[in-house]
């Protein structure tokens, strides 16, 4: 490995919570009725994570996440392979952690708990909801 390899590796990722600080800390579009993190399997050996902030929700049709009115598709959140993280259920897994460690300590939480619901899941499968209004 040369010296241009270990300064990439050791250069320091944000974390989730400052990401989704970053995006959350901006105003967002007041018809937003609730969140889905969306997930992708990326070839540079990662889960990609997406915040889509949706129109509608539909709990008994998964296709309300596909009502987007806002994205961070340009801005992925990504969550490196590991030996811990290799298959899907481990990504998946993973990821649903990290939203679920920021509704309960996230600085900008309640703009998430004042959605009808939170979503987690990769945008080919089913979509497990983590948080739902009262």
């Amino acid at each position: 490995m040369g010296l241009l390899d270990k300064l990439k590796r050791n250069q320091k990722q944000p974390d989730f919570s400052s990401w989704l600080d970053k995006h959350l800390s901006k105003d967002l579009p007041a018809y937003i009725v609730a969140i889905n993190f969306n997930l992708y399997e990326s070839a540079q050996q990662t889960y990609d994570v997406e915040f889509v902030g949706c129109a509608s929700f539909d709990e008994n049709d998964e296709d309300w996440a596909c009502d987007e009115v806002f994205s961070t598709r340009e801005d992925l959140f990504s969550i490196p392979r590991t030996d811990n993280i290799a298959g899907w259920e481990q990504g998946l897994s993973f990821a649903t952690t990290l939203v679920k460690k920021y509704l309960a300590e996230g600085r900008y939480a309640d703009k998430l708990k004042g959605c009808k619901a939170v979503g987690v899941g990769f945008v080919d499968g089913n979509i497990e909801i983590i948080h739902r209004t009262a």
